[in-house]
């Protein structure tokens, strides 16, 4: 099996290792309050815009999509989500702080980095297979995870979700992240 398929597929668990290596190096005295928490804040609300538009398909376990959405986050970068993702768990590390947190940032931008050019890879071809010509003219317009400046002027007239329903279908992460800050905060004061 091609090691792209197994990191999509379980991409919503692989970063549990990172998970926990932040709370077991969490250390109070070193937290980046500051800016650890508008990290996480503006993940989080990177990830709910993108969900808004590209639905509950964001959650599939099989590489591929019904359409091409490139409205709303996607008009910037293609893959908002994972741009969230990334933030929001340098955010966490912020919060949690360590002995030496700058590896510890620069550790998970780095395992985040490594399995999401994987990732992309594979969508990127089946993109280019389901949507041709149109994936290709996106991809030559916006990049793949530093936003643009400007956004990209698409023909895709998408319309965001409610934001119930986006919640919803966020729900999973908002509990993970929760989860995660109560195991960094009883780590912090329990076994420190």
């Amino acid at each position: 099996m091609d090691i792209r398929n197994l990191l999509f597929k379980y991409r919503s668990y692989t970063p549990i290792p990172i998970g926990l290596m932040i709370i077991y190096f969490a250390r109070p005295g070193s937290a980046h309050l500051t800016l650890g928490i508008p990290l996480l804040l503006t993940g989080e609300v990177m990830r709910i815009w993108a969900v808004s538009y590209a639905g509950g398909e964001t959650r599939t376990r099989r590489v591929g999509a019904p359409a091409l959405c490139s409205s709303g986050p996607f008009a910037f970068v293609r893959n908002p989500l994972y741009l969230g993702n990334m933030l929001m768990y340098v955010g966490i590390v912020l919060i949690a702080g360590s002995a030496n947190v700058w590896l510890m940032v620069a550790t998970t931008l780095s395992f985040f980095l490594i399995q999401y050019s994987l990732i992309i890879s594979l969508e990127e071809e089946t993109l280019t297979l389901l949507f041709e010509k149109e994936y290709e003219e996106y991809k030559s317009n916006v990049p793949a995870i530093f936003p643009r400046i400007s956004r990209w002027d698409t023909r895709d007239n998408i319309r965001p979700s409610n934001l119930i329903k986006t919640l919803k279908t966020e729900k999973r992460t908002l509990q993970n992240v929760v989860f995660i800050l109560i195991l960094i905060y009883l780590r912090i004061q329990v076994f420190y």
